[in-house]
């Protein structure tokens, strides 16, 4: 057992983890790191497709179940970094309007209890410090913010470019994904200094060469690098035990090699995702909270929302020798279209199909159409979409504990219509500009809808807000029960809007850094002067496995 005490324990070190703890790290206070997982390494397999997609080598080997009590294995990654480690690195503001209520033709988006403008600096400095790419102006639903784009957008290759003008002739506005990567490109060409090579295993995939901008890389190793800051990796999270009177987190109970550890702190900050942070709190009950942790409302756990999302390829005669697809966007149908009044949603470009992908997930139809095309030809004519409608956060949609510890994640999406719909709005696009000679000539659309064990988009577990009668945490992610608990991952979203939450989760930790470095008697200057210095140490920092 240990007798070490902290400042601040931070559970988990994805983008809200990792963001706290380098925003924290300058203060000078005592800061543990625990991170249920280690390293994920660096090897070949890292860029293999069979590896990463079909065989899921790095994702976790849990099993949860669905409320028919059918088991499924969650796409949930338990290593340094997070789920980061393998993100596609697209960095989104939500809209403006996400911020207050939207009609939805199932009901309603609910307002946050903080406006857009509150968060508009925090995403600013999020925006500096994952090395956000992109281009202001261009998406027609992009808030407004106070500085351009630290740095400009990633270029498109011949087709993909091709495909924008395209859609730009028609009377669309594709722009440029924002996107968090390590890329310096000169002339049109990538720099031999850039991490980032502009290779065809950046979206889905762990980064061979350190390119992405990932928790890892931009926070944790960078923290690491102070000596106040210790990282303890193998570390599972058991429970977290309280006072007599529940209201103060006076023990970490963590499991390490085998052996069982307990670790103290002023303040707790849980960011291990918004299933996991909330499966902790069931797992930290007590005779002070015996629904669970933080859980006097009820919603621990519920709420849980994680977008309505499919996959698509688009496969034409044309070849398609794009490398780095994941380049485009196009929003114009976000709030809706000229044959329906409610949202509908986001079209982005993902990483270019593998062989194996397609071996795996389109054999059935794709040889209806091109029955002697072997999987790799298939591949090579593809262009690859994904589509993304927002999931309204309703009170059944929660994961649970059963009384035999199982996990139970029972969800109803919703926004069947509206992704439908917006599935049929890419149809049409790509069949409109079918004229163009160099575009698709004939297309065969590949669908292939999330299924419930896709949580990466996990979010409203533990929804913020004023009254601790309708929310978990109160407007500084501070457990309302407790007083030295917080959360710091996309537990804390009343909703999810149709855009990829990443970005949010990291302005939302710089913000609940501010606070904390407050209440903690730092000074903020020292806390957010990390932000401008991490991309050098994030270049010199060790990433080893060891801890410390």
């Amino acid at each position: 057992m240990s007798q070490d005490r902290y400042d601040v324990i931070i559970v988990g070190s994805g983008a809200g983890g990792g963001t706290l703890a380098l925003q924290l790290a300058p203060t000078g206070k005592r800061i543990l790191i625990l991170e249920r997982g280690d390293y994920l390494k660096r090897e070949r397999d890292n860029w293999e497709s069979k590896a990463v997609f079909v065989d899921g080598k790095y994702q976790a080997k849990e099993t949860w179940y669905d409320r028919a009590g059918d088991s499924f294995h969650p796409g949930l990654h338990q290593v340094v970094g997070g789920n980061t480690k393998v993100y596609g690195g697209a960095l989104y503001r939500l809209r403006e309007e996400d911020f207050g209520e939207l009609a939805h033709a199932e009901g309603v988006s609910p307002a946050w209890p903080l406006g857009y403008e509150v968060f508009e600096p925090y995403y600013t400095r999020a925006e500096r410090l994952f090395h956000v790419h992109g281009l202001r102006g261009a998406d027609p639903t992009e808030p407004w913010a106070s500085a351009p784009y630290p740095y400009p957008p990633v270029r498109h290759e011949p087709r993909i470019q091709q495909l924008c003008d395209g859609l730009s002739r028609i009377g669309h506005h594709p722009y440029p994904q924002p996107l968090a990567i390590l890329l310096d490109e000169v002339d049109g060409r990538v720099s031999p200094h850039s991490a980032c090579v502009r290779c065809d295993a950046f979206d889905g995939f762990p980064c061979l060469t350190n390119g992405k901008a990932d928790a890892q890389i931009i926070c944790v190793d960078p923290a690491r690098a102070y000596p106040n800051v210790t990282l303890l990796t193998g570390a599972l999270v058991e429970r977290l035990e309280t006072d007599a009177s529940g209201r103060t987190v006076t023990g970490v109970h963590v499991v390490r090699n085998g052996e069982r550890q307990v670790y103290a702190a002023d303040i707790v900050a849980v960011a291990a995702g918004a299933l996991s942070s909330a499966l902790l709190m069931f797992r930290s009950a007590s005779e002070a909270h015996p629904n669970g942790l933080a859980n006097g409302s009820d919603l621990v756990g519920r709420n849980y929302m994680r977008h309505n999302n499919s996959a698509f390829m688009a496969i034409s005669r044309e070849p398609n020798d794009t490398v780095f697809q994941k380049t485009m966007a196009l929003s114009d149908f976000y709030f809706g279209a000229d044959d329906y009044e409610f949202p509908l949603g986001e079209i982005q470009m993902i990483g270019k199909s593998h062989g194996e992908q397609v071996r795996a997930e389109a054999l059935p139809k794709a040889l209806g159409f091109f029955p002697d095309w072997p999987f790799e030809q298939l591949a090579q004519h593809s262009l690859d979409f994904w589509v993304m409608t927002e999931d309204l956060p309703r009170p059944d949609n929660r994961i649970t504990l059963d009384r035999d510890g199982r996990v139970i994640l029972d969800v109803t999406p919703t926004g069947d219509e509206p992704h439908r719909r917006l599935r049929h709005k890419l149809q049409g696009l790509l069949g409109a500009i079918d004229a163009h000679p160099h575009l698709l000539e004939r297309s065969l659309y590949l669908g292939k809808n999330i299924p419930i064990g896709g949580t990466a988009h996990q979010a409203g577990t533990m929804r913020f807000g004023p009254d601790p009668e309708n929310s978990v945490l109160d407007l500084n992610c501070r457990a309302h029960q407790l007083d030295n608990l917080y959360v710091v991952d996309a537990a804390f979203f009343p909703s999810i809007g149709a855009v990829n939450p990443t970005l949010t989760i990291i302005a939302n930790a710089l913000r609940v850094a501010d606070h904390l470095a407050e209440r903690l008697g730092a000074s903020p200057d020292r806390a957010v002067s990390a932000t401008s210095t991490s991309a050098a140490a994030a270049m010199a920092a060790p990433a080893t496995d060891t801890q410390g």
